[in-house]
């Protein structure tokens, strides 16, 4: 088992954003994938979608409030992008290379997500059987990241690191948890 414990940060301090932490763990068992998000703050100043039906495949996830984690397997350019909406809907995509060749990944058909509401937390939680899409033994580089939407001030994204000069999850140099 190799698991890691994560604090993500947002692309530019904004005052509301001060009021907000985001934190989680990463863990990786033979062929599972587990992560966990935990946001703290006043809910009410964001807005998060209502609890959907049946959780189901939705694109454009990260246009609102969002979880997400991008896995590539270490020295390859090929990563896949996981979005995790709070209310349910969820997609992967798989990427070639850097924002290269997007698709969505087929070979997942569902995600076993769960969500823990509460006046000033979320809980996000993902069981994830990876072997789907990579092999027990290759090693992953995994970045952390996230969407909120604030209500006042739009949209902001957190990550575990923003190295350019624009907030972009897909850059391999953000990809900072090795499992």
């Amino acid at each position: 088992m190799n698991g890691q414990d994560f604090s993500l940060q947002p692309f530019s301090p904004i005052s509301p954003a001060l009021n907000f932490k985001i934190t989680g763990n990463i863990t990786r068992r033979t062929r599972q994938l587990a992560v966990r998000y935990d946001l703290h703050g006043p809910l009410a100043e964001l807005v998060i979608p209502a609890p959907a039906g049946l959780p189901s495949r939705r694109p454009g996830l990260w246009g609102e409030t969002c979880f997400e984690f991008f896995l590539g397997v270490k020295d390859s350019p090929r990563y896949w992008e996981f979005n995790l909406s709070p209310a349910g809907p969820w997609n992967v995509y798989r990427f070639d290379g850097y924002r290269q060749g997007m698709a969505e990944e087929t070979a997942l058909t569902s995600l076993p997500v769960s969500f823990r509401r509460r006046p000033d937390s979320l809980l996000v939680a993902l069981e994830l059987e990876i072997e789907r899409i990579v092999a027990a033994d290759q090693p992953l580089a995994v970045g952390l990241a996230a969407v909120l939407r604030f209500r006042d001030q739009g949209l902001t994204y957190w990550a575990l690191t923003h190295p350019g000069p624009q907030a972009d999850f897909h850059r391999r140099d953000s990809f900072l948890v090795e499992l």
